[in-house]
This record gives structure tokens, sequence and C-alpha cells, in this order.
């Protein structure tokens, strides 16, 4: 078995630095440090597994992916190495056939050999087992009860740490049980006289005694806060603080002259002035409405817990015009709006678009408005919206705006969307056409009405580390008359909620990102999103 192969991503020696360069910084270890190994297939092969009965191949089901064709035997797939002690191995299994009643498929750990490991089992008998195998002899630890079709995909998780051994499906934990047989070992998938398809196998590092229901790709040392609070003036994180495009992270007004402004009048000359600029809004402002455009180069920020904006929004962006097919050189960009309430606004509270790019949402509050909370379109990309406190509105963040709109939009809208508490909204949280990379993390839905995410138009969105409390719909592919987009859905919390619907591979950003476990997410973001949580 080839350890070095590309696909293998055995990442051990760099993880250990980099979690000491974060540590140094204040940071928690960053998610994807601890990934032991992944494999997505896209290259074409299964090159460093290994098989044991069945016929295995890589065919192509929507992207590429793992196929167990047979439906005569018992058959496994194996890999890894057998050193591996406390981790997760998780997959996307999709059965195709089953031959006869209680039949299964399966992802295992503590691999020994191909008749001795832990599994968790999908059963044509529609349950869902925690079993181990030893010497061929086989242990059921736990079962739960768990609807199982075929040509249906489902998300599968087993985590071993110590003991502990619990089994995950679609983000929910159903098994669990301790068991102290294995100590360590490889990791494999497998079928029991039924075929099937799997893809996005990931294996990653856990603690040794994890006391929350740990996640698919969790930190060595889960923080209880999350990352800080307050990245600073300047510290834009995810999508947003990438350089691309000529512009090296965003800083909006940073070097410029620092202005507060108390009237609409005061703050529409300031924000149509050329140049950097730092505007510090006091108290609440009626603006003219509908929309009121903002320039390069600007941080727009509220004082206190009780300034922004009533009647009109803010549009980033330079005017509409079909004909404009890749980033002109005078896109609007290096904007941050920070620590701003929004409230009855005629449009959008915040529109981005035409290309705009570098643009750091954070920390603000909307509600009761006719449209969007913030809306980024139109090849507009390297964007952040994170912590911002979206309460009781229907259409909160449409990213992509009409399914015609491919040439503009491909390649772009690059978009991270982090611990936002989206309040009793409706929909659009967020609904994204063509987007790839879409990152939608550490958010907080409560009781949501009509969905949670929607991914469309062949968008590719990960949704990761989110607490859904009280959504009939989480996550889901298509939405009206858009096609079906990717999305991959990993680590959630799901309390009173539905399952989610996931299709299609994402990859992953190329930034450093870290995660609030999932189930602290609730706290963390009830604490800490919206106007008046941070200090300007």
């Amino acid at each position: 078995m080839q350890l070095t192969h590309a696909r293998m991503r055995i990442l051990a020696p760099m993880a250990a630095a980099l979690a000491a360069v974060l540590i140094a910084l204040g940071y928690s270890a960053v998610a994807y440090a601890d990934t032991l190994f992944s494999d997505d297939f896209e290259d074409g092969n299964s090159t460093g597994w290994s098989g044991s009965g069945g016929s295995w191949s890589v065919a192509t089901d929507g992207s590429r992916v793992l196929r167990q064709g047979g439906t005569s035997s018992d058959a496994r797939f194996t890999a890894g190495t057998q050193s591996w002690t406390a981790y997760s191995v998780q997959a996307r299994v999709k059965p195709t056939a089953f031959n006869g009643s209680n039949r299964f498929v399966a992802v295992l750990a503590r691999v020994q050999s191909n008749t001795s490991y832990y599994y968790v089992a999908l059963r044509s008998n529609n349950t869902v087992e925690l079993k181990k195998l030893v010497n061929g002899s086989s242990t059921t630890l736990d079962t739960a009860s768990l609807t199982v079709s075929t040509n249906t995909w489902y998300t599968v998780r087993l985590e071993v740490s110590g003991t502990s051994l619990r089994g995950y499906v679609n983000g929910n934990l159903l098994t669990e049980a301790t068991d102290s047989q294995y100590s360590s070992g490889r990791i494999g998938v497998a079928t029991f006289y039924g075929s099937a398809n799997f893809d996005d196998v990931l294996v990653s590092t856990i603690g040794s005694t994890p006391t929350t229901p740990p996640t698919s790709m969790p930190t060595t040392t889960p923080p209880t806060t999350g990352p800080p609070t307050n990245p600073g003036p300047n510290q834009a994180d995810g999508w947003a603080s990438v350089d691309a495009w000529g512009q090296n992270g965003t800083t909006g007004g940073t070097g410029g002259p620092t202005v507060t402004v108390d009237t609409a009048a005061e703050f529409l000359a300031e924000v149509a002035t050329a140049g950097p600029r730092v505007i510090r809004v006091q108290g609440m402002i009626d603006l003219p409405g509908p929309m009121h455009d903002v320039t390069s180069d600007k941080t727009i920020v509220g004082v206190g817990s009780g300034s922004g904006f009533t009647s009109g929004g803010l549009n980033i962006g330079l005017p509409l015009s079909d004909s404009i097919t890749s980033p002109p050189a005078n896109a609007v960009h290096n904007v941050i709006i920070r620590n701003l309430n929004f409230r009855s606004w005629d449009d959008d509270a915040i529109n981005v678009q035409m290309f705009s790019h570098h643009i750091w949402i954070d920390h603000n509050t909307w509600t009761t408005g006719a449209d969007g909370g913030v809306d980024v379109k139109r090849g507009s990309s390297y964007v952040t919206i994170s912590y911002n406190h979206a309460d009781g509105t229907d259409k909160n963040m449409l990213l992509g705006h009409d399914d015609d709109n491919s040439a503009q939009d491909v390649g772009r809208l690059k978009v991270s969307y982090h611990h936002n508490f989206f309040d009793n909204t409706n929909q659009r949280n967020p609904r994204v056409r063509f987007g790839d990379q879409v990152h939608v993390y550490n958010n907080y839905y409560l009781n949501t009405g009509n969905y949670g995410v929607a991914s469309t138009q062949n968008a590719g969105v990960i949704v990761e580390g989110n607490y859904f409390e009280g959504v009939d719909d989480p996550f889901h592919l298509g939405e009206g008359d858009s096609s079906d987009g990717r999305l991959v859905a990993r680590n959630n919390c799901l309390v009173n909620s539905g399952s989610g619907q996931t299709g299609g591979s994402v990859s992953n950003p190329s930034y450093s990102y870290s995660l609030t476990p999932q189930c602290d997410v609730k706290a963390n973001v009830s604490a800490n999103a919206g106007a008046g949580r941070i200090t300007v």
C-alpha cells in the first residue's frame, strides 16, 4: 500500500507543525489538519486499497465512486495503517442491490484482517447495526431502526476512541457501545450479498475520551468557544482572506482617515468618496432608500449596539451589465461592514454584485426588510459573511441571482458563511446557484420555516459543523425550477430536525479554518452573533 499516494493525504508531520503555529496565534487546530486519509476516487483508481471478495472498480455515479458490483458473496475493501487508534471513518454509501433479505453494506474501523473488525451496517431489513467481527463470528453491539433503500446515498460514520464506539448516519448518532476487543487498525468498506457505491472516504483523528458527540473532522483539542469572536478590524477570515484578483486579503479602509457620521447626508458623502476610509456610524440613520453605493476600500462600522440603517440598504458593486463576463479592473473591492443594524429596508439590506470581491460582512443584525438580508451575485467572489443575526426574516442570503447567469457566475461566487444565527428565518440560508467551494460552517439554525441551505445549478456547497434545531429541511439539492447542485454535509448537529439531502463531491476551500465543535455552536453563536457583540 502506497501511503505517499496524493489521495491518501497522510498529514501527521504537517499537522503537528501547523497546530503549533495556530496555538501560538491563539487559534484552535485547523479543521483538516488532523485528516489521516481521504479518497474521492476522482483520479480514476483505487491505489492504496486492497480487496477481498466481490467485484471492485472505480466507476461514475455523478462523480467518480468506488463500486462493488457483485451480490453473490461478502466483500471488503480496506486501506490505511494498523497503528491508527482514535479516529473517525466516514463515507458516503449508496446501496444499489440486495440479494435476499437482511443483507447489508458497511463501513469498517480497526480492521485486523478480513475476518476481524468493528463495523456499522445498513441492513435491508431497515436497521442500522453497530457490530464487531471476531475471526468471522459477528456480535451485535447496538441497533436502531433506519429506513434503508437502494439507490439512496447515506453518509455513514464510525468513531472509535478508546473503548468508545459510535455510529452515525446522515449526521445523527444512532448506535453506540463500549468494547475493548480492538484498540487500533485499518479502515474499510464492505458489502454482504449486496452491491453498493462508496465515495468521499475520510479518516480523521479524534480525542481519546470524547465527552460530546464528536465530529468526523474534529480538532485534536476541541475548543469550547470556537474561534475568536472579534477577529479585529483587519483580520477577515474565510474566502475574504484569500489573496486573489490583485487584492491581498480584506483590509477595508485601513490607511485612510476615520470619520464619524450620524446623518444620511454625512454617510452618503463619505461612502462615495474615493480612497480608503473608516466610517463610524453613530446611531440609527434613516436612509432615503432603496439602495446606496459603497466604493472600494471602505470600512463601515457601527458604534455600540444601537447603530445602523433604516429604510435603505447598501449596494457594493458596479451597475448591472450582462455584457461583462469577467472581473473588470474597476470592480468594487476591499469592503468591510460590521456591527450594524439593518431595519425596514426597501430592497436588500446588503447587495454585492458585478464581480465585487474581498468583502467581509460581520457581526450585523437584520430584520423586517422587503427582500434579501445579504445577496451576492453576478460574478462576485471572495466574500465572508460571519457572526450575523438574521432575526425572523424571510429571504436571507441569495448566492447567484438567476439560473441563466452562468457566464458571470461559474468559477466565482466563492463565499464563506460561518457563525451566523438564522433565528426563525424562512429560506435562503443560503440558496446557492453556480458557486463552487461555498463553505457553510458553524452556523446556528433555529426553527427554519421552509429550508436551510439549497444547492442548485451545479453549485458546490460544503455544509459543515452547523447546529440545526427544529429544522425539517436543513439542506437539499435543487429548488424551484433550478436544477440540482452538489452538497457535502459533515459534522452537523441535528436536533429535532430532518436528515437533509446530499449528493456529489465538493473540494475543500483553499484557506485554513477553525471549527467550533458542532454541539457547542448553539451556545457560541447565540452569545456572539449580531450587532453590539464586539468592541469597535
